[in-house]
């Protein structure tokens, strides 16, 4: 990682993070922290809160500091709204926290949230991100944030006048009328909000507490009401903007990114950073503002079901590494996008580019830092493909073998000589197999066809035929990828009167995209189809001869 730090985002934000918790907290631990919500999917757009700071807490560790990744579960949360397609009886549950709502219909686990959690939790791991998670409902539950909880009763009014500064002003009203709404949302303001001991839900409305007792009385819209003390009750949490500054003093947190939406004016990182100060003692983290992760061509995705593309179905399709490459090489603030289209073939071109430049030492400093960050982590490094074969040309041979192993190791070891068994493929194999299984669509997988097409071979020209004699008797000597490349590129070339690498005139290329259409009809009944030296390769040399009828 030496002489990046000019280049690599991920070594100036560890260096500006050792330098502060310096100045913070000298010789402790030093704590970065992100927080999700299991609410519903975790999306890839959730993933960024986690990657920027555990690539910036892994950098910290391989230069030999003490350094904890926090992972809060806001499983305290309460349950919003029911997600379209779950059944409309999950509303009696709105209002709970998420660890008190049922899990979906079928699932395996006890809560809403650990629904949401588990494959999270699996795909973090497979990504090797280490962090300490947190439940949010352990913490309050337990009393952890008791004393911060009366601190925070007890200072409610300089809270309120915090919050009170970003609130809308009413323009119509008059000194008089502002000045009193103002001084009866001071009295009413509580940031601390119970959930009701006989429903669950937090459609509670506090309406007493006593600083020296700490008594507390709550009404609930289901009719209950009761009075609890508040140094002895766990049933509540802090409202948000209240909660998320408690917590980094709580623990010490040095370093957190934020999303876009946390950075408008009276936002809870806005707030928070007054309130963790004027109330908790604290200090607000360092840590960049995020931009959005965008995706393309997601075939599964819908509107209408809510469904979002997670860190799980993106690992289906593509392996960890080039998953924490998309992250690691982009600066938080630099938007982005993940390929479930064609994209991801050209995103895996790059990949393997990159490596080889990494190979050859001819690697740039920030490409380099970007890619070592992708493959390993201070912990060592990830899994990797013993043998990889480009995607692209796997998702073609899966495809045309649908999935048969025998035809799929058979192709590849015309490929690569030295390959042995499907599992030197592997994961990448696997993960082309998933792309062409879930995200291309059925009527744009490629069939090869069984018998000859008789009707469109005796409409074929001399010509035609002069071209399918050249290709047919070039198979046996051209039998490889780069071979094959040069054979169908160069066919036309011939019937020119040219040699096989002659420069490609317009003309040429005219030529040559009528022969590939030929072909692709001849093959596999369409204009277009896999690139052609991957279909040769997979539909064999002698069925090749058997389709184009020579």
């Amino acid at each position: 990682m030496a002489d990046t730090t000019e280049t690599d985002w991920v070594s100036r934000f560890a260096d500006e993070v050792i330098s502060e918790a310096e100045r913070r907290a000298p010789g402790k631990p030093i704590v970065c922290a992100s927080g999700l919500s299991p609410s519903g999917p975790i999306h890839l757009g959730n993933l960024r809160e986690v990657t920027t700071p555990h690539l910036v807490a892994d950098e910290i560790r391989r230069r030999g500091h003490d350094c904890v990744h926090l992972l809060s579960w806001d499983d305290y949360d309460r349950f919003r709204r029911v997600p379209t397609g779950i059944d409309p009886s999950w509303a009696e549950h709105i209002g709970k926290p998420l660890t008190s709502v049922p899990a979906p219909p079928g699932s395996p686990y006890a809560s809403w949230a650990e629904h949401f959690k588990a494959p999270m939790i699996e795909a973090l791991a497979e990504l090797g991100v280490a962090y300490t998670g947190i439940s949010q409902t352990e913490q309050y539950t337990a009393g952890t944030y008791r004393e911060q909880i009366l601190l925070a009763m007890r200072e409610r009014e300089r809270i309120n006048a915090v919050l009170a500064r970003y609130r809308t002003k009413e323009t119509k009203e008059g000194k008089e009328a502002k000045e009193a709404k103002e001084a009866k949302e001071a009295a009413d303001y509580y940031p601390y909000k119970p959930y009701c001991e006989l429903c669950e839900r937090d459609l509670t409305t506090v309406t007493a507490y006593d600083d020296d007792s700490t008594e507390l009385a709550y009404t609930c819209e289901c009719g209950f009401g009761e009075t609890v003390r508040l140094a002895e009750h766990d049933r509540g949490k802090l409202v948000w903007k209240v909660d998320w500054p408690m917590r980094w003093a709580y623990e010490g947190v040095v370093f957190e990114p934020s999303g876009v939406d946390h950075h408008s004016p009276g936002s809870a990182w806005i707030v928070g950073g007054q309130i963790v100060g004027e109330v908790f003692g604290g200090e607000r983290p360092i840590g960049p503002m995020y931009a959005f992760v965008g995706i393309t061509g997601m075939a599964k995705m819908s509107s209408s079901k809510g469904d979002v593309p997670t860190p799980a179905d993106a690992l289906e399709i593509m392996e960890a590494p080039v998953l924490r490459w998309l992250y690691a090489r982009r600066k938080p603030a630099q938007s982005f996008k993940i390929a479930f289209d064609q994209e991801i073939q050209r995103l895996y071109d790059e990949w393997d580019s990159l490596g080889r430049k990494v190979a050859t030492e001819t690697a740039q400093p920030a490409e380099l830092a970007a890619y070592e960050r992708a493959v390993r982590t201070s912990e060592g490094p990830l899994a990797a493909t013993p043998r990889p074969v480009p995607y692209r040309t796997l998702a073609s041979i899966v495809d045309i073998t649908t999935g048969d192993d025998d035809q799929t190791l058979r192709i590849l070891r015309d490929l690569d000589g030295e390959l042995t068994s499907l599992d030197e493929a592997r994961p990448r194999l696997d993960r082309a197999q998933r792309w062409i299984d879930t995200q291309v669509p059925a009527d744009q997988r490629t069939r090869v066809r069984e018998s000859p097409d008789t009707e469109l071979l005796a409409t074929l020209d001399e010509a035609d035929r002069d071209s399918l004699r050249l290709l047919v008797d070039g198979l046996d000597e051209h039998w490889s990828l780069d071979g094959l490349t040069t054979l169908v590129y160069g066919v036309p070339k011939v019937q020119a009167g040219l040699v096989p690498d002659a420069k490609a005139t317009p003309e040429l290329k005219t030529a040559q995209r009528a022969f590939f259409a030929l072909l692709y009809r001849l093959l596999v009944g369409n204009d277009t189809g896999p690139r052609l030296p991957t279909l040769l390769l997979a539909v064999g040399a002698d069925r090749v001869r058997k389709l184009v009828g020579v």
